[in-house]
């Protein structure tokens, strides 16, 4: 039986709040029992198992910064979105870097459809709409984007930016810039890409 007060969403909450300590990589199960003074067996209850939990830091994650993203997109258009997009992404990660890296975890098929994942593709491509991008080039350019976040990001937490006096700050605006610059004179598709 499981332990009063353990329940699933508060064994996740816990857990991502140490993956934001610790790395995602550190939470176990051991290290969560632990925290409830239980055994570890008791929280099989509500997980089946590190991987579970992993996936269920990652979901909680994508919820979170969806809401945050589609708070900072209402009203905005055009490249005020894209940066409020961005910046909103930016900041959670920097906030939360545990869960922000289980948001990389490969979710299976099934998973990913029902996740906030959805929501984040759908308010992408809402942005992209505005600069009159469409199939298949904004599947092109969601991965551009993404890819251009992450890089920046996962480079920014890891100091890969620290052998220069530049702050991160200018660079991650003038990013901003030449992605805008990028979407707003897409090129156009060569007869052997289309």
């Amino acid at each position: 039986m499981a332990r009063a007060g353990v329940t699933t969403e508060r064994l996740t909450l816990v857990a991502a709040d140490l993956a934001d300590e610790v790395g995602v990589e550190n939470v176990t199960v051991a290290a969560l029992a632990r925290h409830f003074g239980v055994k570890d067996a008791s929280l099989y209850f509500h997980i089946r198992n590190g991987r579970d939990l992993r996936v269920r830091i990652a979901l909680l994650a994508l919820a979170e910064l969806a809401d945050r993203v589609a708070a900072a997109l209402a009203g905005r258009a055009g490249k005020d979105a894209l940066v409020a997009f961005a910046n909103a992404y930016r900041d959670y990660a920097r906030q939360h870097p545990g869960r922000y890296a289980a948001m990389q975890i490969d979710l299976d098929p099934e998973t990913a459809a029902a996740s906030a994942g959805v929501r984040h593709a759908e308010m992408t491509r809402a942005i992209l709409r505005g600069y009159r991008l469409s199939e298949p080039d904004q599947t092109d350019a969601v991965r551009m984007m993404h890819s251009t976040f992450h890089g920046f990001v996962s480079l920014e937490q890891t100091g890969g930016f620290r052998h220069t006096p530049r702050p991160t700050d200018d660079s991650w605006s003038r990013t901003l810039d030449a992605l805008d610059a990028v979407l707003t004179n897409w090129p156009p598709r060569s007869s052997a890409a289309a």
